[in-house]
């Protein structure tokens, strides 16, 4: 894949607006914007060979996430053989909100977002096996118990993210990936195994 031209975008966007959540809040809209992380700049034909939809279903997804600022023009040929590339590379957002309409604008998307993880987690392990021996070993997961307080479990997040995101200028520039390498998800939650007022008398 040759390097993609244009001005450098930002690493992430923060979402706060219920109308922008509620516009990423489609499965074919979310499929697409993976298919553009994966394979960066695409015109509604090829992203709809990759993500199983029509051209003209891919086009008017496209349109509507450069409306609310996710896609924009990669510079090309008219209508569907216009490519399209990301604005962001990944976006952040929280699901704890004063406003009622965020927070369920918020919620909705956090929901399904985390199906998608888990669908591509559970078809990873229903192939794993087809992997060469040493994807096969390389990849797991790791399961810990913490004693830990709020404010520590997001240094921990923010410690881990900082490691995590020294490789995401490899998702801007295919020039610096490793031979051998292939995009890696990587998940990451914290969650209390038991609500509080209910912790263990010492």
């Amino acid at each position: 894949m040759s390097r993609e031209e244009g001005p450098p975008r930002p690493a992430s966007r923060e979402l706060t607006d219920p109308r922008t959540m509620r516009a990423i809040t489609h499965p074919v809209r979310l499929a697409l914007i993976e298919a553009l992380l994966l394979e960066g700049p695409l015109t509604a034909t090829k992203a709809g060979e990759i993500i199983g939809e029509s051209p003209t279903t891919c086009s008017f997804h496209f349109r509507q996430l450069a409306k609310y600022g996710f896609v924009e023009e990669a510079g090309g040929g008219p209508g569907r053989q216009r490519p399209w590339r990301l604005s962001h590379l990944g976006i952040s957002f929280s699901d704890v909100h004063d406003d009622p309409e965020t927070a369920v604008a918020a919620r909705a998307l956090d929901q399904m977002l985390r199906a998608r993880f888990f669908a591509h987690l559970q078809e990873f392990y229903d192939n794993r096996g087809s992997y060469p021996r040493e994807w096969q070993e390389a990849t797991g997961g790791s399961e810990f118990v913490l004693h830990i307080t709020p404010d520590e479990l997001r240094s921990l997040d923010r410690q881990i993210s900082e490691i995590l995101r020294a490789y995401e200028v490899r998702l801007a520039d295919p020039a610096l990936r490793p031979s051998g390498s292939l995009p890696v998800e990587v998940l990451l939650f914290g969650y209390p195994l038991r609500p509080p007022g209910k912790e263990e008398t010492p």
